[in-house]
């Protein structure tokens, strides 16, 4: 297990870069001082907010070659103000907490010492009653970013089956998820890791973050369903049930 940190922006590639002059940039003299404002951080949030770069993103009818923290904030931090959550850290973390997921093997839980994978939400909730302090909040952050991509991107998986099997719906990934964050947040490695503000955000606007996922799956991401996932939504029924 490890920490998702908000740390997108800080892992931009030379070839985001020239992406992102290419975007912006008509001569050398263009290039010269994008250069010098993406130095700059304030400059370079600007940036990355315009909607020339977000339409270049998503108007492109070929593959980009950039990376997957530059697309990613751009999407989430584009729907993410539009939803009302204009915090730059907070699509930073997102952006990151979708790096992870898309591999396919992050999403089970994994503890030590035999890192074992735990794929059902209520095998995760009842490690978290019988972890230690540290690793209860790994366990925690973990079921927070785990329901909010769950809920986030295959929410017409989740509300199908509810609607036909009867088994959990939305809220009741909302409700999990941000009482993990809120759990996540009061933890002094939340304090260590610079999270508090984020957890606290994702917290008490979880439902605005899913939703603002949900129009951003509809529209642009095309995750591959994790085989597990029936099995994983029909065990979650438990303690629902």
């Amino acid at each position: 297990m490890r920490v998702v940190r908000a740390d997108s922006r800080v892992r931009f590639t030379a070839e985001d870069i020239a992406f992102i002059m290419r975007v912006f940039g008509r001569d050398a003299q263009d290039y010269r001082f994008l250069s010098l404002l993406l130095a700059d951080d304030e400059s370079r949030d600007l940036i990355l907010d315009d909607s020339v770069l977000f339409d270049a993103l998503t108007e492109t009818n070929h593959c980009l070659s950039i990376s997957s923290h530059l697309y990613f904030y751009v999407l989430v931090r584009n729907v993410f103000i539009k939803a009302g959550i204009d915090d730059r850290s907070v699509a930073d973390y997102v952006a990151s907490l979708l790096v992870e997921f898309t591999l396919t093997e992050n999403l089970p839980l994994q503890i030590p010492p035999d890192q074992t994978p735990i794929e059902y939400l209520f095998e995760m909730l009842a490690a978290s009653a019988q972890a230690d302090d540290r690793t209860r909040f790994l366990i925690q952050a973990h079921i927070g970013n785990h329901t909010l991509f769950l809920s986030g991107v295959f929410f017409e998986r989740i509300e199908h089956r509810a609607q036909t099997r009867g088994f959990p719906g939305l809220s009741y990934y909302e409700g999990i998820g941000a009482g993990n964050f809120r759990a996540a947040r009061d933890h002094r490695l939340a304090r260590k890791h610079e999270l508090v503000d984020v957890y606290d955000r994702l917290s008490g606007e979880f439902t605005t973050a899913r939703k603002a996922l949900n129009d951003l799956s509809d529209r642009m991401l095309h995750f591959n369903e994790p085989a597990w996932l029936s099995g994983f939504l029909s065990q979650s029924s438990r303690l629902f049930n």
